[in-house]
């Protein structure tokens, strides 16, 4: 099992930024890449960024491609996501993931999953 902790959710207005963080805990060694998905009310949940463990090779969507920036902490476990130029439609809330595979854009190649944290973009 892996455990997944998010922080670093809040309100900011349009324009700001965030720095979300994730923590693993437990089996880490059995994971390969992690991952940010989020979710909007009413809306699948979409990939936003992924990381190796190993390489650090990123991957990010397309929407938030120079905008969003993920990277990690091997020492302490920690996957980041740093978001800035905040828009309105980047409401939602932001799932931490952990997967077995080197790359995955959906959320069928993840294994564990944190419990999410809000971000709300005002205008």
């Amino acid at each position: 099992q892996v455990q997944l902790v998010e922080t670093g959710g809040g309100l900011v207005q349009a324009g700001g930024s965030l720095r979300l963080s994730c923590t693993a805990s437990g089996r880490t060694f059995s994971s390969s890449s992690m991952g940010w998905f989020r979710q909007a009310p009413g809306k699948e949940r979409d990939f936003v960024a992924a990381i190796t463990w190993t390489s650090g090779r990123t991957y990010h969507a397309g929407s938030v491609k120079g905008r969003f920036t993920i990277s990690r902490d091997n020492a302490e476990n920690t996957v980041y996501l740093q978001m800035n130029s905040l828009k309105p439609e980047d409401t939602a809330v932001y799932y931490c993931a952990a997967s077995r595979y080197a790359y995955s854009a959906t959320y069928r190649g993840y294994d564990y999953w944190g419990q999410g944290t809000q971000v709300t973009v005002s205008s």
